[in-house]
């Protein structure tokens, strides 16, 4: 799964400027001038790989893979993230008691 989601970046990377001139077009085709261009833009935009697409893209465990419980800042899972603030890994970070 870590390696799908490699792929799906690259792939992302790789068609980021096509797909946004794209949208481009599509968006301005509100009036009537534009409206072929802009249909024609969308056919265009409909054959890219679905995979090409940013919005596919999932945050994972850099460590683990794992999908969900994702903590931006620290790039890993929750669950990893509490191992490893136990072991002392992580500076700055201690369990907290009151």
């Amino acid at each position: 799964m870590k390696a799908r989601e490699v792929k799906r970046a690259r792939l992302a990377a790789k068609y980021a400027q096509r797909r946004e001139a794209l949208k481009k077009i599509v968006n301005s085709g509100i009036n009537e001038e534009n409206r072929e261009a802009a249909y024609e833009a969308a056919q265009k935009l409909q054959t890219l790989p679905k995979n090409a697409s940013r919005i596919r893209q999932h945050n994972r465990c850099s460590i683990t893979g794992r999908p969900k419980g994702y903590m931006r800042q620290f790039g890993i899972s929750r669950i990893q993230f509490r191992e490893m603030a136990s072991a002392g890994l992580i500076p700055g970070v201690k369990k907290a008691s009151w």
